[in-house]
């Protein structure tokens, strides 16, 4: 936890805030704070700062907040993901948070298991949780926003092209032609698949819609490592 996420509900004065559970136990263990530190903080889809340690006992931490500081750009990214494996799924939510896309799409596809839908990480409170996670690690504060779509066709015939439109648009698949472009620096969305990739159905309807289909290489990549490869990539605030 490299800054503490604060929430409206943590505040008990315009100034003050108390953290409890997790992030005190960081503060305690990790941080090894005493009375009188300061700490990094932010509040969640606002600024940071820092926050000066009040009172610090086995159950709460009061921290004094000064807010100065806005977070960091977010990437002009929108990510088109199909639902990855559960225990992926919550390393891949986190990374993307990390990393500063804030418009992401969770969508169905012919090789993604119906039971992934089922995984108890896609209620409110764990997609916060892990998207939380992924802002602390950065020192960022924008929670993403994640879209569940369920049905593929649907979706890219009535919704995927509005999403396209004034952007750099690519799908990534292994042995396509062309290689994934590098800095664009620009408005992009990227779609990626499943583990096994999009079958060819899909990728034709993914280039109907208008995305270009780009490749990493020779190397077969699983989903965890290739979401960071690719927007690593694509934009320069990420190397």
């Amino acid at each position: 936890m490299n800054l503490a996420l604060l929430f409206q509900d943590d505040f008990v004065a315009a100034d003050t805030a108390v953290l409890t559970g997790r992030r005190l136990a960081h503060l305690h263990s990790v941080l090894k704070v005493a009375e009188g530190d300061l700490v990094p903080v932010g509040l969640v889809d606002g600024n940071i700062g820092t926050g000066r340690v009040l009172r610090l006992t086995d159950t709460e931490a009061a921290l004094q907040v000064e807010l100065t500081s806005q977070p960091p750009a977010p990437l002009p990214l929108t990510l088109i993901l199909a639902m990855p494996r559960p225990k992926m799924f919550r390393r891949v939510l986190q990374t993307c948070a990390t990393l500063g896309v804030k418009d992401i799409w969770l969508i169905n596809a012919y090789k993604v298991e119906k039971s992934f839908w089922q995984t108890p990480w896609l209620s409110d409170d764990n997609l916060r949780e892990n998207m939380v996670l992924g802002l602390e690690q950065a020192r960022d504060t924008q929670l993403p926003r994640l879209h569940v779509r369920k049905l593929f066709k649907p979706f890219v015939e009535d919704e995927l092209p509005a999403l396209l439109r004034n952007t750099h648009a690519l799908v990534a698949h292994p042995g396509t032609s062309t290689p994934c472009p590098v800095h664009i620096n620009e408005p992009a969305t990227l779609c990626v698949g499943p583990e096994g990739g999009f079958i060819p159905y899909e990728i034709d309807k993914l280039t109907e819609a208008g995305c270009e289909a780009v490749h990493l290489g020779s190397r077969i990549l699983r989903v965890e490592t290739a979401v960071p490869v690719l927007v690593s990539r694509l934009f320069d605030a990420c190397v």
